[in-house]
């Protein structure tokens, strides 16, 4: 097949649309659904990150994707029983004996409400309990290089059996141009084939040179995941996944507190309140996510003031000043950024999501002053004088 006619483009009202390759036949077999225009987007941006990610970390990865861009990515590192908690996937069957499935809890329960009808990419071939992962959550679709019966089966139940499912070939390569158009004008660019490798961090920069294993990993996770994220972009990333990702701001500082923001969250529904409100069996998980959200924002008065519509019991309240003790004791967190720094406002926020890793391209008229945040802190910074923007 070398072309796919598609119901219609971005919106309604674009069309005709298709997808097609000038030379060669098209990767990909559809098992399942009608992908549309921003499906295949989501799909392939998607999939290049997680082959990508598998293929530099060794080990199974996932992402979760909406409108182009990673709500979050992972590596298939086991789950901690609170972890599955708060990845509501703490009653999954042999979940840390499947580590694809591990990734994928991971990508998901990372931040939840932005991955609400996402678009699943997955490295390796999908499981059973990979897909009874994912056959609870709300999802557009998913693309992967293969599915075992069992797997398939029990996706394609997802939607009244038109869940958009994709396989596709491993073994593609891509030209090594790109081409696209806009306003009837034509771009053309070489394809971004530069590799995030340990080579990347030995130009550490800051009096703290201490870069350990796992860092370099978390490194490697928060730039690959930049790497297909839409510009700006920065990405915080620990324990094998990206876990705060501020995408498209126009400012570095936005971009920053956007991403901090999102890891403070996953680190407090991680906190023994959040992952144990006692929620009634008849709540939904769309609606569980929305209570946690709730219970976490300036609106928690509002929520317990009607309780008995989530609980079984009234919980105690969870005030912002406790959850910003329970923040200052989180370290280790690593932060990656598509472009260097311009001030040091941006390692200011970080510091205080816990960050003691960085990576930037560096080459900023400030990066001394940017050197000296990070001093003041004892963070360890790498230039790594690669920018990763993403259009």
């Amino acid at each position: 097949m070398k072309e796919l006619t598609l119901k219609y483009g971005c919106n309604p009202n674009q069309i005709p649309a298709k997808i097609y390759r000038d030379n060669g036949e098209l990767p990909i077999e559809i098992l399942s659904g009608k992908p549309g225009y921003i499906n295949f987007l989501d799909a392939f941006n998607s999939y290049q990150l997680v082959k990508e990610l598998s293929e530099a970390l060794h080990m199974p990865a996932a992402t979760s994707f909406k409108h182009v861009s990673p709500t979050s990515a992972a590596v298939g590192l086991p789950l901690s029983e609170e972890l599955k908690k708060a990845c509501f996937v703490e009653d999954i069957p042999g979940l840390n004996e499947s580590p694809l499935a591990c990734a994928y809890a991971r990508a998901r329960g990372c931040d939840r409400m932005s991955s609400f009808g996402d678009w699943i990419a997955l490295s390796h071939v999908c499981d059973v309990t990979t897909a009874m992962v994912i056959k609870r959550e709300v999802s557009d679709g998913i693309i992967a290089p293969g599915y075992t019966p069992e797997a398939l089966d029990i996706l394609k139940t997802k939607r009244k059996g038109n869940y958009n499912i994709v396989k596709i070939d491993p073994s593609y390569i891509p030209e090594t141009r790109e081409i696209k158009q806009v306003f009837g004008i034509t771009f053309e660019q070489a394809r971004n084939n530069s590799l995030i490798t340990p080579v990347l961090f030995t130009n550490v920069v800051t009096a703290n040179k201490h870069l350990p294993e796992h860092a370099v990993r978390d490194l490697t996770v928060a730039l690959i995941t930049l790497k297909y994220t839409q510009s700006n972009s920065v990405c915080f990333a620990k324990d094998g996944q990206a876990i705060g990702v501020g995408a498209g701001q126009q400012s570095r500082i936005h971009c920053t507190r956007l991403a901090g923001s999102k890891a403070d969250l996953w680190h407090v529904r991680q906190h023994e309140k959040v992952i144990n409100l006692p929620f009634l069996p008849t709540v939904g998980r769309p609606e569980r996510d929305n209570a946690v959200d709730a219970y976490l924002s300036e609106d928690c008065d509002e929520l317990l003031s009607c309780w008995e519509t989530f609980f079984t019991e009234k919980p105690a309240s969870f005030p912002k000043e406790e959850q910003k003790a329970y923040l200052s004791t989180i370290q280790g967190v690593s932060l990656g950024s598509d472009a260097f720094f311009p001030f040091g406002d941006n390692v200011e926020r970080a510091k205080k999501s816990g960050v003691r890793y960085v990576a930037q391209p560096g080459g900023s008229v400030r990066d001394d002053h940017v050197i000296e945040t990070c001093n003041q802190y004892g963070m360890a910074m790498a230039f790594t004088g690669l920018r990763l923007f993403h259009h």
